[in-house]
Parts: structure tokens; sequence; C-alpha cells
């Protein structure tokens, strides 16, 4: 089991295997040290995550989302690393897009969800540069959808 893996099963943490793209795009590209990694929607065991910020679903679920697309990131970019994440060098840069209500301030907040399981996860290597943003909807209708860009080794 590689560092990572042993420090997300810390955490109660085992990565799914990555999701296939749902459309016609490819799950992520690698350029040099640089992983993008496209834009991956909340999902748990019990399925997709669907719910409008600031409409029917609290800031605390809408963390949970966003920790859920964390995770299905980390699946990625596994993927990405021909099965060794302990190639990451770090986090570089999370866009994460919100489905909330025009008058929804928090989007930050539920990104913190993303964030700050990544640094716990990761330590330094975890930190990132971020943005978040609202939308008016998501595909499918759930309520996070985040992008992610990393240097490996």
């Amino acid at each position: 089991m590689s560092a990572i893996e042993a420090r997300l099963a810390e955490l109660g943490v085992t990565l799914p295997d990555s999701p296939a793209p749902a459309a016609n795009y490819v799950p992520y590209v690698v350029t040099g040290d640089t992983v993008y990694v496209s834009g991956q929607i909340c999902m748990n065991a019990d399925g997709l995550i669907l719910g409008k910020l600031g409409a029917d679903m609290a800031l605390e679920d809408g963390a949970a989302a966003a920790r859920a697309c964390a995770i299905a990131l980390l699946a990625q970019l596994k993927s990405a690393c021909g099965g060794d994440i302990d190639r990451l060098v770090r986090v570089v840069k999370l866009t994460g897009f919100v489905n909330s209500t025009a008058d929804f301030t928090q989007q930050p907040q539920v990104i913190n969800g993303a964030s700050d399981f990544l640094v716990e996860a990761l330590g330094d290597k975890g930190r990132h540069a971020r943005s978040a943003v609202s939308a008016a909807a998501l595909p499918l209708g759930v309520a996070v959808e985040i992008e992610g860009i990393f240097q490996i080794a």
C-alpha cells in the first residue's frame, strides 16, 4: 500500500475505481509533470449527491459533497499515475462549482470540504490555489463539481 493510501485508510477512506467519463472527453490529461483532472461530480456509496445550496441542501451537506469530489479527484490522479499515487508532488489548483441559488454566497465554505480533506490527507502536498464559484445548475442535478490540477514526479 502506498504512503498516501495508508494515510487515507487512517481517515477511513479507500479510493474507488476512477469513474469513467460521462461524455466525449477524457478523465485526465498528463503533460510533462502536470495532471489536469476533468471535473468530478459528487457521488457516495448511495449514488449521486443531488441538491442546490441555498434551497434544499445545508452547508454541511454541500461540504460533504465537495469532500466526495476530492476523493474522486484522487482516484483519477491515481489512474493518471499508473496506480502509483505516491508520485504526487502537490495539489496545484482546484476549481469548485457549487449548484446554488442566486442569493447563496458561501461557495468557499462548501469547497472547503474538498480543501480541508486534501490538506488533512496529504499535509503540505495538499495545499493549493483555488476558485469557488456558483452555478445555476450542474450536470445531473449534483450539488458540487470540482476539477483539479496536480504536479507529479
